[in-house]
């Protein structure tokens, strides 16, 4: 009976950790009730200051049916509560093109063997950068402060990127964001030793803002993976940037209860290695999230004091890294869950991206076969890797709802309350 009694025990310790949560609320009011949730208390960074309250102080509710009432539910900066129904779309690519760009004279033209290792540049290239502008015109939600967006049953967007910069204050939960693709990539000859394309659009981009929570909600690339995509220049057309990308002085933000799956670049948080404005921002917390399958940058780090635990990263082929460490990063990893598969081996789930520490706690692993242990991350990297990560990042997260779970129980609880619909 006892290992009844700790199933039981864990799963009632899950369900508490869940905002809302509380039984006996009636069922006319539960969307009402639902749609107004604030961050709670000490929920991670976004917690901090007045907290993050989103537009429940709005007087009324707006459900939005396509992209054109999404754009306008969104904006201005008065109090909102947005409701998603149904699956809204951003545009095809089809008819996005300038009239004077075209892939196929593209690739003609700057062929690294007819152009060289140079950036394109010129009439075709101008002619791309008018197409880049037509489809951000329409892909890109700008989301206002002060405001809640909120999934009904089975909400999608799709091809849309919600743009939250110079917008404090906003709350994202319940919504399925699939394949913000870009119509047009750019390709730079001197990225990496080949050359390499590069997109534009994240599913959810947070710049220039604080006090933000995305909560519940699932990512990926729907039915157009990186997978599917070409190879020109010897190299493949990367068509996704990001899925939840934190840059450009963001600060506070709570990411809690999201499944990110099947995607390449997941999650950036600092936009460059410029030491500048970025510094003592992009105050991150990471909890109860599940990265499925994803290729690397779950997070990739520059500068900010993150906060990571009991997240569950299935790890599988292909795969570079889970978490990158990059320079004046600040990570704090604790009963994270790391499930290795594909032979892809402990010390690969860390990356210096020019850092320098990081504090690990209670991780444990399960390697392909094997049974789960309790292992180190940092460990198994500095045992293959120079220089060493130091094992201190210099700060002990107090922004917490509750105390951790212990890590062997993440990948059951995150696996069934994590993504929309999962709570």
């Amino acid at each position: 009976m006892q290992p009844r009694g700790i199933f039981a025990v864990t799963i009632l310790a899950a369900l508490s950790l869940l905002p809302g949560s509380a039984a006996g609320a009636s069922e006319h009011s539960a969307i009402e009730d639902r749609t107004r949730e604030v961050l709670p208390a000490n929920d991670g960074w976004a917690a901090s200051g007045a907290g993050t309250t989103g537009g429940s102080a709005a007087t009324s509710m707006t459900v939005v049916h396509n992209r054109d009432e999404l754009a306008a539910a969104v904006a201005g900066d008065a109090p909102k509560i947005v409701l998603i129904s149904g699956v809204i779309e951003g545009p095809s690519c089809e008819g996005l093109a300038d009239p004077a760009y075209s892939l196929q004279a593209f690739l003609a033209a700057y062929d690294p063997a007819v152009w060289g290792r140079t950036n394109p540049s010129g009439p075709l290239e101008e002619a791309r950068l008018r197409s880049v502008a037509n489809q951000r015109a329409l892909t890109e939600i700008k989301v206002g402060p002060n405001t809640t967006i909120y999934g009904l049953e089975g909400a999608t967007l799709r091809r849309l990127t919600l743009m939250i910069d110079r917008a404090p204050n906003v709350i994202v939960r319940q919504l399925r964001l699939e394949d913000a693709a870009d119509c047009f990539p750019r390709w730079s000859p001197t990225d990496g030793s080949a050359g390499n394309w590069n997109s534009e659009y994240d599913l959810i981009s947070v710049r220039r803002s604080t006090n933000v929570w995305i909560d519940h909600n699932t990512f990926s690339d729907g039915s157009n993976p990186d997978s599917a995509q070409p190879v020109y220049f010897g190299r493949p057309y990367q068509v996704h940037d990001g899925a939840l990308d934190i840059t450009h002085t963001s600060d506070l933000a709570t990411v809690s209860w999201n499944v990110f799956t099947n995607h390449d670049k997941t999650m950036l948080i600092g936009s460059s290695d410029t030491v500048g404005p970025d510094v003592g921002k992009l105050r991150v917390t990471l909890h109860h999230n599940v990265f499925d399958g994803v290729i690397q940058r779950a997070p990739r780090v520059r500068f900010g004091q993150v906060d990571l635990y009991n997240n569950y990263f299935n790890v599988r082929a292909p795969h570079d890294y889970s978490v990158g460490i990059g320079i004046q990063s600040a990570v704090y990893m604790e009963n994270n869950y790391f499930r290795l598969r594909d032979g892809i081996t402990l010390d690969r789930v860390l990356k210096d991206w020019r850092g320098t520490v990081l504090t690990e706690i209670g991780t444990w692993a399960r390697s392909d076969d094997a049974l789960p242990q309790r292992v180190s991350a940092l460990a198994a990297y500095n045992a293959v890797n120079d220089p060493d990560f130091g094992p201190d990042a210099g700060w002990t997260p107090v922004l917490r709802a509750h105390d951790p779970l212990p890590a062997p129980a993440v990948p059951f609880v995150t696996s069934l309350l994590a993504g929309a619909g999962g709570h």
